[in-house]
């Protein structure tokens, strides 16, 4: 099997197989074959995203990738192995059945058969108990099953350790499915399924397998079909429903020059889209990708867990040892060893974890690990970029003032000509200016480049153009601003944002931009005080009075202007080591170094790339008012953990302690344990909104 490297650390990697070769069956087969190879800790494959996630001891790490060059097609084809790994895939229950039914049957053979098959199976058990001790060095719940099957046999009583062999099995049976559905099913929700592809070529239309569709290619999609790649409108028009990719609740109309997205749906209409990515390139894909990395992301809560989990299991042996001292009844003390705390912990955190992600996609936000749900729970400080952020995401150019003799439309078109380059809001606003009025321009000056935060640098016929904030022009710059230009500036330009165009060494222009808030945020804002932040602050690079002006009407009392991005940065690390947990939202290139000091970092899905990128949480359909709605997911997500535990801690210490004095058996100790997990798992799946699948898990248990 042809595989690329595209993540490498110790002991784990991650494989890139060519797009078609993993299908939903042979990927169960792979991870049986693969999983059964000596070192190998674990093993994930997944055909939606054409990868393998390998974990295993590094000293094996030549061997482990040979061994997957060496699967063939047909060693991944074996239709012995498709059903006994499938069987159970759609519900665990024929699974159960079939278990409880063979322990049944084991039941009704003589007893020295029924002595041999509880022999041969606890090998399985003991094995992996032996394997935790020696080679992992970990006191874990294996190591407990094995030693209470062990004891069981010990006695004599080998029903009991059949019986607490099956409970075991089931119990392990209904976990992995748990664990596997959840994570499917938040995948499930942004997959492409799409077979079969209409490509427009010289003879014609012709219909060909999706694997086969490459960039360049001119797919046709007609009305009620999903689009199956990212790409341009090259023909036609049509709606296209965005709500997959953005959360946009209508269609929005698509016309040739404009971007659609793969997983999108043609509602009316008929285009031709030449295609710019496919498979792991799209957006789809990625966000699936991020989907796959999030358990790499633990939340620290998590992590506790799963600490705590493993620091009680050397307490229940100490705790089976005292009782079998002190009441010499190897019984009494196998009950002990039948209850544990662990697996139940261990699960029920990352499946509610799973839950809220997929939750959150469904109300148009991206979390992209554990560890921000967490941090968006906690979070009592938060602070907002402006321009794009809080304010609208089109500003306009409402003023355009020309000065030391220069031509306004000049002015302008020149402004326009420097700033298409870039994606910021500002810069699209003085673009869509110029094309308002009517003024085309050729591209005389230099190569531009961008500083950050600061302006835009070019040369136009040997002189230095550039335009920015005033901070850049007048102060970095050192252009001289002269008594006229301040008055001008004073007078005609309050409560506007301000770009000021220099061309060699004068003030060729001012251009007054208006950028007024979100409809929205106003009561996001108050909303969010209500939520339980305590502090909302704004960081911008505008003036004093454009800042001033926005947060007033917002009502902001936390205004910071006229900051660079090192600025920004540096102010939410301060904020950190303070003992603040401080959420970051912006959207600008000038904004990721804020959103990667922050303790999680919010950006809009119409942000510059890159702050998306360094984003912790993505609004997908860029509005304010999912800030909340992810707010409110990530503390029902952090209460449910917390009420979760509680309850395992409850229910397992009342069964350790009815054990204890022989109110409850092994197997019937063992039975209510499984029990207790399962109903763990299912609560820890359950919603948080109303309205999302249930009323609100966020209750007591």
């Amino acid at each position: 099997m042809d595989f690329k490297i595209v993540h490498d650390l110790p002991g784990r990697v991650r494989l890139r197989i060519p797009k078609g070769t993993l299908t939903k069956k042979n990927s169960a087969v792979i991870e049986t074959l693969l999983g059964v190879q000596q070192d190998v800790i674990s093993v994930k494959v997944s055909f939606r995203t054409d990868s393998i996630l390998l974990k295993f001891h590094e000293r094996s790490r030549k061997k482990i990738l040979t061994a997957v060059s060496l699967l063939t097609e047909d060693l991944c084809s074996d239709s012995e192995l498709y059903e006994e790994d499938g069987q159970y895939d759609k519900t665990p229950w024929a699974g159960v059945a079939f278990m409880c039914a063979g322990a049944a049957f084991r039941m009704a053979l003589p007893f020295p058969l029924r002595h041999i098959f509880a022999l041969y199976r606890s090998a399985r058990f003991v094995k992996k108990g032996i394997d935790s001790v020696f080679k992992a060095h970990k006191l874990n719940v294996s190591v407990l099953d094995a030693s209470a099957i062990v004891c069981a046999m010990l006695r004599g009583d080998f029903k009991a350790a059949g019986i607490v062999m099956t409970l075991i099995s089931v119990g392990d049976l209904l976990e992995n499915w748990t664990h596997k559905k959840s994570k499917e099913d938040l995948i499930q929700s942004l997959a492409l399924n799409i077979d079969k592809v209409w490509i427009r070529t010289e003879k014609g239309d012709i219909e060909v397998p999706a694997a086969e569709l490459r960039p360049g290619d001119i797919v046709v999609v007609r009305a009620g079909s999903v689009i199956p790649a990212d790409g341009t409108v090259a023909e036609g028009e049509a709606v296209v429903n965005q709500s997959s990719m953005t959360g946009e609740p209508l269609g929005v109309h698509r016309k040739p020059g404009l971007s659609v997205f793969a997983g999108t749906i043609v509602e009316e209409g008929m285009i031709a889209v030449k295609v710019t990515a496919i498979g792991d390139s799209t957006r789809i894909n990625r966000i699936i990708s991020t989907v796959e990395e999030s358990e790499t992301r633990k939340a620290s809560v998590q992590g506790r867990a799963e600490r705590l989990a493993d620091a009680i299991v050397p307490f229940n042996f100490a705790l089976a040892l005292l009782v079998y001292i002190f009441t010499r009844s190897a019984l009494r003390a196998s009950a002990a060893l039948m209850v544990d705390y662990s697996c139940a912990i261990k699960l029920s955190t990352p499946l509610a974890i799973l839950s809220a992600m997929r939750e959150g996609i469904k109300h148009g936000v991206l979390i992209k690990g554990g560890r921000y749900i967490e941090a968006l729970a906690s979070a009592e400080t938060i602070v907002f970029d402006k321009t794009g952020t809080l304010t609208a995401a089109e500003p306009k150019v409402v003023k355009t003032i020309a000065m030391d003799g220069f031509d306004e439309n000049e002015m302008l078109k020149l402004a326009a000509c420097l700033e298409e380059h870039f994606p910021h809001s500002l810069a699209k606003a003085v673009v869509r200016r110029a094309e308002e009025k009517g003024l085309r321009h050729a591209e005389e000056h230099a190569e531009v480049e961008y500083i950050v935060a600061h302006g835009i640098a070019s040369k136009l016929r040997g002189e230095r153009v550039i335009i920015g904030s005033s901070h850049f022009v007048f102060e970095d710059e050192g252009i001289v601003m002269t008594d006229d230009d301040r008055r001008i500036i004073e007078d005609e330009t309050s409560h506007y944002s301000l770009l000021f165009l220099a061309v060699g060494q004068r003030l060729a222009g001012i251009i007054c931009i208006s950028d007024p808030p979100r409809e929205e945020a106003a009561g996001v804002i108050s909303q969010l005080r209500g939520e339980g932040f305590r502090r909302i602050v704004m960081l911008t690079g505008d003036s004093r009075k454009a800042a001033g002006n926005t947060a007033e009407l917002l009502g902001i009392t936390d205004v910071f202007s006229e900051m660079l991005p090192t600025d920004k940065s540096e102010y939410i690390g301060r904020l950190a080591a303070e003992g603040r947990t401080v959420i970051m939202v912006g959207d600008g290139i000038n904004d990721s170094p804020a959103l990667s000091a922050a303790a999680a970092g919010v950006s809009m899905r119409s942000g510059a790339d890159i702050a998306r990128e360094v984003a912790d949480i993505v609004l997908l359909n860029n509005d304010l008012a999912s800030l909340g709605e992810a707010r409110r997911i990530c503390a029902g997500t952090m209460r449910k953990i917390h009420n979760a535990h509680a309850f395992i801690i409850g229910i397992n210490t009342a069964l350790l302690l009815a054990g204890l004095f022989g109110m409850a058996a092994p197997a019937l100790s063992a039975l209510l344990h499984n029990l207790m997990t399962v109903g763990a798992s299912i609560y820890s799946m359950t919603p948080v909104l109303p309205g999302a699948g249930g009323n609100g898990g966020a209750k007591a248990v």
